[in-house]
């Protein structure tokens, strides 16, 4: 077994300190489209496999059992999967032995992770506990993760170097999308992480927007939030430009806003550091640029504390990322999701140890569903310039984004050669 490998199922054992229950660990299957006759969608092995067995293996399951260690199993290859798909056997122990394998430990609690696996029984009272301390074994990226964090994020880089030169009126922004994730492939990642969001106009200010037809009107505000992924491992960027012909004046105050707060929280991005605490600041700060701006009105602290923030930045202010574009995120044990407006939607709260890797994303959008909700005017009338905001509907929105890892000294930015001072020639009439 490959050294990392077996350095991460040390890493699990010692947080599970089992003594009697089995844990099986699922790969899970391809799934069929519907009416797609023998097509299937792309496959991924559940995160929690892959990072355990470092392989993609559609049926596969990972096995464990504290009086014996670690056993994989994998499916046998079929002739037609060899002529049809170029399938090649995966090394373990063969799947149909797995039955045999239950039996001789039949009476144990048996507790199953990743995908469940069909016949099993539902998940045991301790199945909950157990994927929790898994997550917080895989949350510090290995020297492995981290290389490939670092190939995908030059992959990136390339991608966002070509997609920053289309940024002019009459290029739409499904062509942004193409040349972007076609430079990810040159570049050597294996594809985009996720769904690529480049959004033109209003189009900028849709959290998860889904590039269109739509064409860059003059000096529109473009945000692009893509990443090129390797071996499962991702990269997450976001910056935004205004296209040429516009006046540069708030796009102007505003980037400027939310670079500073992006630049302050990634500083703040040391071990120890209670991530909500990151997430609160931000808005704190994020707030008083609004005040300076004649947006909000009042004292920033009780802004915040009443959730006024939330109308213009409605998301948390980070994730964790890895394997997968938010791996491993969550709640440390015994904390619960807030409901309040201005926290609710926080991906993450724990303090952050070395070897994590976290997004630092604020940002300021006008988003009409929320700003035109009736009851929220009425619960913040004093505390919006609803007269200036009403005139910013079709502004959209400006968000910048990196990748930070945690370190025992100065974060490290993995995604740091994607440019984000202020492009004053993007900008200009």
């Amino acid at each position: 077994m490959l050294d990392y490998l077996a350095r991460r199922r040390e890493r699990v054992r010692s947080a599970w300190a089992l003594t009697d229950e089995i844990v099986l660990v699922g790969a899970g299957e391809p799934i069929s489209i519907p009416g797609g006759a023998d097509q299937t969608y792309p496959f991924a092995s559940h995160a929690e496999f892959f990072w355990l067995t470092d392989v993609e293996c559609p049926g596969g399951v990972i096995a464990f059992d504290p009086l014996s260690g670690w056993t994989d199993f994998a499916p046998a290859v079929t002739e037609s999967e060899r002529v049809w798909e170029g399938k090649r056997d995966t090394p373990g122990t063969p799947l149909p032995e797995l039955a045999g394998w239950l039996a001789a430990r039949r009476g144990r609690e048996c507790v199953t992770l990743g995908v469940p696996l069909p016949g099993m029984p539902p998940a045991a009272p301790r199945a909950a506990e157990l994927r929790a301390a898994l997550d917080h074994a895989r949350r510090p990226k290995d020297a492995v993760e981290l290389e490939r964090m670092r190939r995908a994020a030059a992959a990136t880089a390339a991608g966002f170097a070509v997609a920053e030169r289309l940024i002019r009126p009459g290029v739409s922004e499904r062509e942004i999308q193409i040349e972007l994730e076609a430079e990810f492939f040159r570049r050597g990642g294996d594809g985009a992480a996720y769904g690529t969001i480049v959004g033109a106009g209003s189009n900028s200010g849709v959290l998860h927007f889904k590039p269109t037809a739509r064409t860059i009107g003059n000096g529109d505000v473009v945000l692009i939030d893509a990443g090129a992924e390797v071996r499962r491992y991702a990269s997450d960027v976001t910056r935004t430009w205004q296209a040429p012909g516009g006046d540069p004046g708030l796009f102007r105050d505003l980037y400027r806003v939310v670079l500073e707060v992006e630049e302050r929280a990634v500083r703040r991005c040391k071990p120890g550091t209670e991530w909500r605490d990151v997430h609160l600041q931000a808005a704190l700060e994020l707030t008083a640029g609004l005040v300076e701006l004649d947006i909000l009105r009042g004292e920033p602290a009780a802004l915040v504390e009443r959730d006024a923030h939330a109308l213009f930045f409605p998301h948390g202010i980070g994730h964790l990322v890895g394997l997968g574009v938010r791996d491993a995120s969550g709640y440390l044990p015994g904390r619960v999701r807030s409901d309040r407006p201005g926290l609710k939607n926080l991906r993450t709260d724990l303090p952050l140890e070395p070897g994590y890797v976290i997004t630092v994303e604020p940002g300021l959008y006008f988003i009409p569903p929320l700003l035109n909700d009736a009851a929220r005017r009425a619960q913040h009338r004093d505390a919006v310039n609803w007269s200036r905001v009403d005139k910013l509907l079709e502004f959209g929105g400006i968000r910048i984004e990196d990748d930070v890892h945690v370190t025992d000294g100065p974060p490290e930015v993995l995604t740091a050669a994607v440019p984000k001072a202020l492009p004053e020639s993007s900008i200009a009439a």
